[in-house]
């Protein structure tokens, strides 16, 4: 029959060589649910809130009415646009010529813009 202090002896090493074997598998368990908990938490805070427009963009130079007729040529070229088209938007204001109707600008001798969609020649 063992003694008392051999059986503690053999608890007390078997503790030891039980933390050894488990002791491994416990940390690598511990740090992989460490590094998920804290991957989850740093996705969290990640999270933008949610976008809310306040206001609509303004425009840069705000347009007005068209009052100078149905169609804009300038002085120093050949063509004639609709305001609202492209090339009439590159027409300085000083050389502006407004006409009433295509007829009145082919019979100056403008000819109607051909990326300016709408515009017939006659």
């Amino acid at each position: 029959m063992k003694s008392i202090q051999e059986i503690g002896q053999q608890i007390k090493n078997g503790g030891e060589d039980a933390i050894h074997e488990w002791g491994l598998v416990l940390i690598v368990f511990l740090v992989a649910l460490t590094s998920f908990g804290l991957g989850r938490l740093s996705m969290a805070e990640r999270v933008q809130p949610p976008i809310s427009i306040a206001s609509a963009p303004q425009e840069a130079q705000p347009r007005g009415m068209y009052i100078g007729g149905l169609l804009v040529a300038s002085r120093t070229g050949g063509t004639y646009y609709y305001p609202w088209c492209a090339g009439a938007s590159k027409i300085a204001t000083q050389n502006q010529v407004w006409f009433q109707d295509e007829a009145s600008a082919q019979k100056v001798g403008y000819v109607p813009a051909k990326n300016c969609k709408g515009l017939s020649a006659q």
